[in-house]
């Protein structure tokens, strides 16, 4: 299992924005193009945030006082905040976090987006975390990075 080097608050912040959605288009064809690098996963992931994550979780992911942040301190624990009404499990490697926002997030229609979308929003919250990756995110890269601690 690899182990990323960074503060937990990048991946919270990645697993959030994953909950944002949106699907790009090739401008001259009109065709959903997908993402091919983590490069291209993070411009979109940013874009896809701020149509939908950010009113939740604040314009730079600070956290409001509705949904707690996702980029900076405190943004990812272990364990679930005291007091948290939807999460419940431990987020020990980035695939939780992403099981987590598939299910949960948006608020108002968990699971709405497609698998592209949710990784795109993560990579763009674990590059915002200060994590960069040498390949796209997917779902077995995902299960073999843990969340440092």
């Amino acid at each position: 299992m690899q182990y990323l080097n960074c503060h937990p608050l990048v991946l919270v912040s990645l697993a959030l924005a994953i909950a944002c959605g949106g699907t790009p288009q090739d401008a001259k064809s009109g065709e959903n193009t997908p993402p091919r690098t983590f490069a291209e996963q993070v411009a979109r992931g940013g874009e896809l945030y701020g149509a939908h994550c950010s009113s939740c979780h604040g314009k730079s992911g600070e956290g409001t006082a509705t949904a707690p942040a996702v980029v900076g301190a405190g943004a990812l624990s272990l364990d679930p905040p005291s007091g948290a009404k939807v999460r419940k499990s431990q987020f020990v490697t980035v695939a939780d976090v992403a099981n987590f926002v598939v299910q949960n997030m948006p608020g108002d229609a968990p699971g709405s987006l497609s698998e592209e979308e949710y990784f795109s929003v993560l990579a763009f919250d674990l590059k915002a975390n200060g994590i960069e990756l040498d390949k796209k995110l997917d779902t077995a890269l995902a299960a073999s990075l843990t969340i440092p601690r």
